[in-house]
């Protein structure tokens, strides 16, 4: 029988969803002094000044009314050029692009595009935490593919292959991956894309820190061969940008499936917000060099971060990408809840706690390197006087 206390004024599909597991840290965290945070998924960089320049002028302008419903042509167009420049993929800004308020509502409506109930999305983990709420609420049933420390959390085809029935209906992928910082090169993805022709699967390619790809250039599976017509491919401005804030994303699809979420943005969200589709465009026509610089800092400290934990005895793959380590803190017989709510309340950081991200997440914790050099510092010592006491 479910523990789950039912309220009959609630859907029963949103009681059976999970609290996210990485809000009650952030809670604790914030009643907290002295607190180091490497939660929180967010660069520490403020977004540039000639972004929100251009943003400010728009209001100005006057610019405040409602834009097109896939976001003002100007932004498309240069969305479309951009990912043709740096991915080698190419969309019709008028019937592929669909400007939406964050990676995550990409995600959503795409879901919710093409699920009907019991359809099955394969979700390779440790994975962001919306991917399986939000496949739920869409009607769908998550199934979990865990990647681990051996391989670099890397997933090969065979591992996906072997969670295919005839209700699976699509694939998640998210390389750079958060929370794991794990990327992909071409000839693995292309297993994967074969292994997806083959059984006739959409795939959604989540690839909002590929501008954060450190070692090798980011590989876009809608750029592999086939791919492109069966790819929704999600990504924003939040990460590479710096423009959390701003709630700003984008996804790129097949006219037939774009035309369905846009049906389901137009009911729900109407458009993104104007003022922040002209910072992005800014972004775009002048933001390579701010990428560069915020990407070789990121570098830096991922080195730093990699180097500084197996120093104190934690083993830690090199993350290709994105902007987190990931940790094994198995050694210390702790979970990872019990591991991070440790560090937090007796030495003040706060990490995520593995376990929230799914299948092969226990027994490692997430801390994002998006903090400075003296944070860094101040935590590894601190992580290290715990180890000290728990080893």
């Amino acid at each position: 029988m479910s523990n789950i206390k039912t309220n009959s004024r609630l859907s029963h599909r949103v009681q059976t969803i999970k609290p996210s597991g990485i809000r009650r840290f952030f809670d604790l965290a914030s009643k907290m002094d002295n607190i180091i945070s490497l939660g929180v998924g967010e660069p520490d960089f403020i977004t540039p000044w000639n972004v929100r320049e251009a943003s400010i002028s728009s209001l100005e302008r006057g610019f405040t009314a409602y834009s097109a419903n896939a976001g003002i042509i100007e932004l498309r167009r240069e969305i479309s050029a951009y990912m043709s420049k740096r991915f080698s993929v190419q969309y019709d800004p008028e019937q592929e692009v669909l400007v939406t308020v964050g990676a995550s509502e990409a995600i959503d409506i795409g879901m919710r595009a093409i699920l009907d109930e019991g359809d099955e999305v394969i979700i390779v983990e440790p994975s962001f935490v919306s991917y399986v709420p939000l496949v739920q609420m869409a009607g769908g049933v998550p199934v979990s593919v865990g990647t681990n420390n051996q391989d670099n959390f890397k997933v090969s085809a065979q591992q996906i292959e072997a969670a295919i029935t005839d209700r699976t209906k699509a694939l998640m992928l998210c390389f750079p991956n958060n929370p794991t910082g794990a990327t992909m090169n071409r000839e693995e993805m292309i297993e994967i894309a074969q292994l997806a022709e083959r059984h006739d699967l959409l795939v959604f390619s989540d690839e909002i820190y590929a501008e954060l790809s450190y070692d090798e250039q980011h590989v876009s599976f809608a750029s592999l061969p086939n791919m492109k017509d069966r790819t929704i491919l999600i990504s924003g401005f939040s990460k590479s940008f710096a423009m959390t804030g701003w709630r700003l994303g984008f996804v790129l699809a097949p006219p037939d499936l774009l035309a369905a979420m846009l049906k389901l943005h137009q009911y729900s969200l109407m458009c993104a917000p104007t003022m922040a589709q002209y910072g992005a465009l800014e972004a775009l026509q002048s933001g390579m060099d701010d990428i560069e610089r915020m990407k070789q800092s990121y570098k830096q400290r991922r080195n730093y971060v990699v180097k500084s934990f197996k120093e104190i005895g934690l083993d830690c793959h090199i993350p290709g990408g994105a902007f987190y380590a990931f940790p094994s803190i198995e050694k210390t017989g702790l979970s990872s809840e019990e591991f991070a709510e440790k560090l937090l309340l007796e030495e003040r950081v706060a990490v995520v706690p593995g376990h929230v991200f799914g299948k092969g997440g226990e027994g490692h914790i997430r801390c994002s390197y998006a903090t400075s050099m003296d944070n860094l510092e101040q935590s590894v010592e601190r992580i290290q006087r715990l180890l000290s006491r728990v080893l």
